[in-house]
């Protein structure tokens, strides 16, 4: 931990959301600047103009949207977690196109883009433990992998800049990989057979690193020489460690859920020191996941408190 004198903070702005309990989450900033977001329970895609505080829904019934990723032309895509698709909103029309998962494929979770557009997603609850797949947004095709052995639980996961998709499993101490070419999947053990991994992220040096839910630490894994290191989180094992993102300094940012109000904790990859312990000002109540994005230079998150959260990160 760095000494109290050199620690940092984030600048808080949060937006309250107009739709009660309807688990606001997972916001993405569309190349216009606007913010999208899903409201996971009360079945809906909206949009923030953080300059106005405006917001408008689009409603997409049943579909209990797990996640929002948004194209270069500005097009929302969604994860259809109740309704076993992945969608692609129109906002000038509110028209939604429907990608249908195949047989036994029902609960699309979080997604991340490919360099060339197409989706790579996790499917965590289907089947004996899980799938990941592929959709090709030109045509509709989607590959599926089936995950070996039973309840792995694929969960978070990020496209590195060889566009192979890394998860984290939260049914096992594992994290894996997927090479584009074989479509095969490799799992990673973590070192403790009790954790539970569930956001992942990359640093520019290829190191991959993940939050462990149940144990409280946070990892990394080296690649080139196959190494792993942990270091515990400063609200130790009961800390809930959940939502994760990487800023464009290499610095690890994730989410205290065990406490109320939860807690953004700042790592430096590089020094390998923590540096920040934020209290989120609304509470937070739980923040599930969050992107950082180098043009506001902010961590975007949604909460389970009903709002949308950007966090400046400091130069």
């Amino acid at each position: 931990m760095m000494s109290p004198d050199k620690m940092v903070s984030l600048d808080f702005t949060e937006w309250k959301v107009e739709w009660q309990n309807s688990r606001t989450r997972d916001p993405y900033i569309s190349p216009d600047g606007q913010v999208w977001f899903v409201g996971q329970i009360g079945d809906y895609i909206a949009r923030l103009d953080p300059q106005s505080g405006d917001m408008q829904r689009y409603d997409i019934p049943q579909a209990g949207p797990h996640t929002v990723i948004v194209d270069d032309k500005g097009y929302p895509w969604y994860a259809g977690n109740k309704d076993k698709h992945i969608g692609r909103l129109d906002p000038e029309t509110g028209k939604v196109t429907r990608f249908e998962m195949p047989e036994g494929v029902n609960d699309p979770h979080t997604m991340a883009w490919t360099s060339d557009g197409n989706i790579w997603f996790t499917v965590q609850r289907s089947g004996k433990a899980g799938f990941i797949g592929k959709l090709a947004t030109d045509t509709g095709e989607v590959q599926i992998i089936e995950v070996p052995g039973n309840y792995m639980r694929p969960y978070g996961l990020i496209v590195d800049n060889q566009d192979r998709p890394w998860i984290a499993f939260m049914g096992s101490n594992a994290i894996g990989k997927i090479d584009p070419d074989s479509m095969q999947l490799k799992i990673i053990p973590t070192p403790h057979e009790e954790s539970i991994i569930r956001r992942i992220g990359l640093t520019s040096d290829n190191r991959v690193w993940w939050v462990d839910a149940d144990m409280g630490y946070l990892g990394v894994y080296n690649p080139q020489d196959k190494s792993m290191q942990q270091w515990k989180t400063p609200g130790g094992e009961a800390a809930g460690l959940y939502a994760m993102a990487v800023d464009s300094q290499d610095r690890i940012w994730y989410v205290e859920t065990g406490f109320q109000p939860n807690r953004f904790i700042g790592f430096d990859s590089k020094t390998e020191k923590f540096i920040a312990i934020d209290e989120v000002p609304s509470g937070g109540q739980s923040v599930r996941n969050m992107v950082f994005d180098k043009d506001t230079n902010a961590l975007w998150f949604g909460t389970d408190a009903n709002t949308i959260g950007r966090a400046i990160v400091p130069d």
